[in-house]
C-alpha cells in the first residue's frame, strides 16, 4: 500500500483527473476528455503520456492519412488527366476525318504542355489508345468510342472531389489500385496525417482507482505573500521522486577544434606573445620568395599549391626589399651563401596563392616591427592534398617567431618545452630540414595511450638569407605546428575528417571543458 500511496502522491493534478475520467468512461477521445475535464487537449495527451510511462495506463496511437485533392487534382477531376485530354482531342480530329495529327497541333487542341505531352504518350500507347506514326499521333480504332467520363481514373477523382477530408482507410476498395497508381504522380493530393489516441487502464491503474485518491489543487509555486503569512503550511504539494531518471542535457559548447585553437591562443598570450593576423590570399613573394624558397621548388608546383586567377597578380613591396631578395636567391647576397644560382623572376613572385602556411605573416611582421619581439599567428592554410584519414586540402596552423639580441637555438627549445608543457605534453626534438631555417628540428610529443612519440611541428632559426633583406641583425627563432593533428591526439580521433563532420552524437558526448593531462 505504501508504494501505491507514494505513486498517487507523485501524480500531477491532470493525471489524477484523467485517471478518474478513464474509470468513468474509457471510450472518450482525447478531445472529448479535454471537454469533460475542462483542460486543453494537449494537456490530456501529455498527462496520458506520463501515465503510460509509469505503466499506469495503456496509450494506443492510431495514425490515419486524410486525403484531399490539390488544385491540380481538382483541375484533372473537371477536365481530365493530360492523356485523357489528348485522347479527347484525337477523338474530335477523328470525327473531322483527320486520322494523323502533328504533335504541336495536338498540344494546342488538348490544352496541355509539351512536358505533359511527353509524359502522356507512354500512357496512351500502354492503354492502346494511340500510337506514333512518322512523328504524328494516330488514334487506335478501339479508342474512338471510349467515354472519358466513365474511365475509372476520372470517377475516382470525382469521388475524392465529392468526399473531401476522407480518411485513407475509407476509400472504396475498387479505387485502391488507381490510388496506388496516382501515388506516383506528384502534386495530385494534399495528405494530412491525423493521429488518434485510445486509453485503457493497466493493472496498476486499476489498483490506484480501487485504492482511491482525492483530487485537490496543488501548489506549484510559492509566493512571497504565502511565505510571509504562513499560508504555505496549509497548501498541498505534489511529491517528487528524487531517484527518477532525468533526460540528458546537451548544453551548447565550443567545437573541439575551436576549443584547441583558443587554448593555444591563451597559452601564447600568457607567455607574452602578440598575435598577428592576415588574409588567406598571399603573394608568392611573401609565401615563398621571402622564405628563401627557390622558384623551381616542388612545393610551388600546381599540384601542390592553389594558385588564384583573380586578381591576376600581386603588388610587391618597396624595390629595395625586392632587389635584396633577388640577390639572396641568385648568389646569396652579402650572407656568404652561394644562393640558389638561378635567374630570379619578378613575375613569378607576383603570383597569388592561397597561403600554404602562416609563416608569411612572420616575415611580414619582421618587416614592419623592430626586435625585440614575440609574435604568433593562427589561421587556415591550403595545400593540394588528397583527402584521406590524415590529410585535408584546408587545415589550421599556428606559427610564431621570437627575435632579440640574446635569442639562441637553446632559447627556442626552452620556449617550445614550456609551450608543450602548458598543453600537457612531454616533448623531445630531432634534427630536421626546412628551406628557411637552420638549425632546424621537429617536435615530437609522447602519447601514452598509443605508447609512442608523434611528430607535431617544426622549428628552427631563420637563415641569414631570410633576415638580411629585412634588415634584421638579431637572431630570430621560428616554429609552427598543425592544430588539427593536436586536436586529433587530444580527442582520440583517428580520422582528421571527423573534425569537420556534423556527427551530432560525437559532439554531444564530448565534455564541455577538458581537463589537461600532464604526461
Amino acid at each position: 500500500m505504501k508504494k501505491i500511496d507514494k505513486t498517487i502522491n507523485e501524480l500531477h493534478l491532470y493525471e489524477k483527473k484523467l485517471l478518474k475520467q478513464l474509470d468513468e468512461d474509457p471510450n472518450l477521445t482525447p478531445d472529448e476528455m479535454a471537454e469533460k475535464l475542462d483542460i486543453p487537449s494537449k494537456a490530456v495527451t501529455s498527462a496520458a503520456g506520463m501515465l503510460a510511462s509509469k505503466n499506469i495506463i495503456n496509450m494506443n496511437k492510431n495514425t490515419t492519412d486524410i486525403i484531399n485533392l490539390s488544385d491540380e487534382g481538382l483541375d484533372y477531376a473537371e477536365n481530365g488527366l493530360p492523356e485523357h485530354r489528348i485522347l479527347k482531342a484525337l477523338q474530335e480530329y477523328e470525327k473531322e476525318g483527320i486520322k494523323e495529327v502533328g504533335m504541336d497541333d495536338v498540344i494546342q487542341k488538348a490544352g496541355v504542355t509539351k512536358q505533359q505531352m511527353n509524359f502522356a504518350i507512354g500512357t496512351l500507347m500502354r492503354n492502346h489508345w494511340a500510337h506514333i506514326d512518322k512523328g504524328n499521333l494516330k488514334i487506335e480504332p478501339e479508342a474512338i468510342t471510349i467515354n472519358i467520363t466513365q474511365l475509372p481514373e476520372i470517377q475516382f477523382l470525382h469521388y475524392l472531389k465529392e468526399h473531401p477530408n476522407i480518411a485513407d482507410n475509407e476509400i472504396p476498395k475498387e479505387y485502391k489500385k488507381i490510388q496506388k497508381q496516382f501515388s506516383k504522380r506528384k502534386g495530385l493530393f494534399n495528405i494530412k496525417t491525423q493521429q488518434d489516441f485510445t486509453f485503457s487502464l493497466c493493472d496498476e491503474g486499476k489498483q490506484i482507482i480501487e485504492h482511491g485518491f482525492e483530487i485537490q489543487d496543488e501548489a506549484t509555486q510559492l509566493t512571497h505573500e504565502q511565505l510571509k503569512t504562513g499560508e504555505w503550511k496549509n497548501l498541498h504539494y505534489r511529491g517528487y521522486d528524487i531517484n527518477a531518471s532525468a533526460p540528458k542535457n546537451y548544453p551548447g559548447k565550443i567545437h573541439p577544434l575551436q576549443q584547441t585553437i583558443e587554448e593555444i591562443r591563451s597559452i601564447f598570450i600568457d607567455m607574452g606573445f602578440d598575435e598577428a593576423k592576415g588574409t588567406i590570399l598571399e603573394s608568392a613573394f611573401w609565401n615563398f620568395d621571402m622564405l628563401f624558397q627557390p622558384q623551381d621548388h616542388a612545393a610551388r608546383e600546381m599540384q601542390d599549391t592553389f594558385y588564384v586567377k583573380n586578381p591576376p597578380k600581386a603588388d610587391l613591396p618597396d624595390s629595395e626589399l625586392v632587389k635584396m631578395t633577388k640577390a639572396e636567391h641568385e648568389h646569396g647576397g652579402n650572407t656568404g651563401s652561394t644562393g640558389w644560382q638561378y635567374n630570379w623572376n619578378e613575375d613569378v613572385a607576383r603570383q597569388i596563392v592561397l597561403r600554404t602556411h602562416t609563416t608569411g605573416l612572420s616575415v611580414r611582421h619582421l618587416n614592419e616591427n623592430e626586435p625585440p619581439l614575440k609574435m604568433f599567428s593562427i589561421g587556415r592554410v591550403f595545400r593540394r592534398e588528397t583527402i584521406d584519414y590524415k590529410h585535408l586540402p584546408e587545415f589550421h596552423q599556428v606559427e610564431g617567431i621570437v627575435a632579440g639580441e640574446d635569442m639562441s637555438f637553446k632559447n627556442l627549445l626552452g620556449i617550445l618545452k614550456e609551450f608543450y608543457r602548458k598543453l600537457g605534453f612531454k616533448v623531445r626534438f630531432r634534427p630536421a630540414y626546412f628551406p628557411y631555417t637552420y638549425l632546424s628540428v621537429e617536435s615530437e610529443i609522447y602519447v601514452p595511450e598509443k605508447r609512442k612519440w608523434m611528430e607535431l611541428g617544426g622549428s628552427g632559426m631563420f637563415r641569414p638569407e631570410v633576415l638580411e633583406p629585412l634588415g634584421i641583425k638579431t637572431q630570430v627563432a621560428a616554429f609552427g605546428l598543425g592544430i588539427e593533428r593536436l586536436a586529433m591526439i587530444r580527442y582520440g580521433i583517428e580520422d582528421i575528417r571527423m573534425l569537420y563532420q556534423s556527427d551530432i552524437g560525437w559532439l554531444r558526448n564530448l565534455p564541455v571543458t577538458r581537463n589537461i593531462k600532464q604526461y
